[in-house]
């Protein structure tokens, strides 16, 4: 009867991790007090074949890309901004304690905020750059002092690429409303 009470409650607590791990629960540490952010910058040319296009974009240094945080009443609790290296490559850190405040790391918004590249400087909303894009629910890395989260790719274009505006001819663009 012993063994039995012992597998129910070994089962139970089974069953309860993986319940967590299917809604999507991820631990987070609380005694944490950095999250860490990054993500990538690239230069996408519409002007080039499809395979060129697709394949061959380029990383952009020194491009500015920025987090702002909101706290419960909607208010801005923290901006910080960060430039890309060599490889088109941002990383943050930010403070998880705020003025005594939690960060609540579903309410960072990160966005695309200026190129300093002479003809790849008009930012898309690939993955949400130009607009701006939440943290993912769950951190990529979770790992002893260590909370990383991954954003996907951000995109310039050069000024050739960039929409028109609505109800003006462009030769290059046509009726092109895409």
């Amino acid at each position: 009867m012993g063994s039995m009470a012992l597998m129910l409650i070994a089962a139970s607590l089974l069953m309860g991790y993986y319940c967590s791990i299917e809604a999507g629960a991820t631990y987070v540490p609380d005694n944490l007090q950095v999250i860490n952010l990054g993500g990538k910058v690239m230069c996408q040319d519409c002007t080039k074949s499809y395979g060129e296009w697709v394949q061959g974009t380029q990383p952009i240094k020194g491009c500015k890309v920025s987090v702002t945080c909101m706290d419960d009443r909607n208010r801005v609790m923290y901006y910080g901004s960060d430039e890309t290296d060599e490889q088109g490559k941002f990383n943050m850190a930010v403070n998880k304690y705020i003025n005594g405040k939690v960060l609540q790391a579903k309410s960072c918004l990160v966005r695309l905020v200026s190129s300093p590249h002479p003809t790849c400087n008009i930012p898309t909303n690939f993955a949400g750059g130009h607009t701006g894009v939440n943290l993912p629910i769950r951190p990529a890395v979770v790992y002893r002092d260590l909370v990383q989260y991954e954003l996907g790719t951000f995109f310039y274009t050069t000024s050739r690429c960039d929409k028109p505006k609505p109800g003006t001819q462009d030769s290059c663009h046509g009726n092109n409303n895409y």
